[in-house]
């Protein structure tokens, strides 16, 4: 089995031109040299990604955003000082040592320092910058351990590093600096109340923005299919979706089912607070394709802290599919 916890051996596969699964705090991700097109275009070919699709260049606290972006603006260094190691990702303009496989061709690239230590001294050991898309088939449910990256890819790669589970468990905030002022292109890991707190308001993506991972209007879906609805909505949605399907099940904070009663589906609570949903989320959708449930009714969180991130993420898996689950 390629699991193990040498830290070694995953620096050495990066090195000579391989791809690797390693763990962040968000989810565990498909890494390879972000400096060489043959390395990175493994990634692709594995995930069945399409090439357009940039990648997120993962670098250890030390690093030199210089090494890596041109042109970045002086609110952009205060902001990773303040976010990384953590959550974050930042759009900049692409420096030359940055692969254009891993920019997707585009001019920009996605930067970000985890806070992951497993993740921390395979960047320090490896000593340069790791492209890694989510380690999962290109579009389906993200990875928060080991187990679920080799059961998506199995032997595919050479060596999935285990960190344990991951402890945000929804992939970084982007936020795009290539172009003066922050966007965000993503919410995820990091809430836009912090973000906002040290840039001030963030602006709404709009159709000139740099293309971004993760924002696909079907992604992070499982082979069920997703109805995501406020809270109230789920009684009803579910009373539709049994007319239909045999396997439904309700997926919501647990303090949510008292006030449904019984709704005639298979309840899958999550935790009430929105960092313990965003922990357990692909976890348990993961849980609910072993379980061949048919269809997932999803209660929308508060799109508050991190439950902005949960509630993109439910209605991504919510979005039209273009082949069926």
């Amino acid at each position: 089995m390629p699991i193990g916890t040498d830290v070694e051996r995953a620096a050495q596969l990066l090195a000579g031109g391989e791809v690797v699964a390693f763990p962040t705090e968000t989810v565990y991700g498909l890494g390879a040299d972000a400096t060489k097109d043959a390395a990175v275009a493994k990634i692709f070919a594995i995930k069945g990604r399409p090439r357009a699709h940039p990648l997120i260049v993962h670098v250890a606290p030390e690093a030199r955003l210089d090494d890596w972006a041109i042109d970045i603006p002086a609110p952009a260094r205060a902001l990773a000082a303040a976010a990384w190691p953590g959550p974050l990702t930042l759009i900049l303009r692409a420096g030359p040592r940055v692969s254009r496989v891993t920019t997707g061709g585009g001019d920009t690239v996605g930067l970000r320092v985890p806070s992951n230590p497993t993740a921390i001294a395979l960047l320090r050991r490896f000593g340069g910058g790791v492209a890694a898309p989510s380690a999962n088939r290109f579009g389906a449910v993200s990875p928060t351990t080991a187990l679920h990256v080799l059961a998506d890819l199995g032997d595919a790669i050479g060596y999935i590093l285990d960190g344990g589970p991951c402890a945000v468990g929804v992939e970084s905030t982007i936020v795009d600096y290539s172009r003066g002022a922050p966007v965000l292109l993503r919410p995820g890991g990091m809430p836009r109340e912090a973000i906002e707190a040290i840039t001030g308001p963030l602006a709404a993506a709009d159709a000139a923005a740099p293309a971004a991972p993760g924002t696909l209007a079907s992604h992070y879906a499982p082979r069920a299919q997703v109805i995501a609805v406020a809270p109230d909505e789920v009684p009803a949605a579910v009373a539709a979706a049994r007319t239909s399907a045999q396997r439904v099940a309700v997926l919501a904070p647990g303090s949510a089912f008292a006030a449904w009663g019984e709704l005639g589906a298979r309840a899958h609570p999550l935790p009430d607070d929105t960092a313990g949903m965003a922990r357990e989320l692909y976890a348990a959708l993961r849980d609910l394709d072993a379980l061949e449930v048919d269809v997932v009714i999803a209660a929308l969180p508060p799109a508050v802290g991190l439950g902005e991130a949960v509630g993109d993420r439910l209605l991504r898996a919510a979005g039209p599919r273009k082949e069926p689950p």
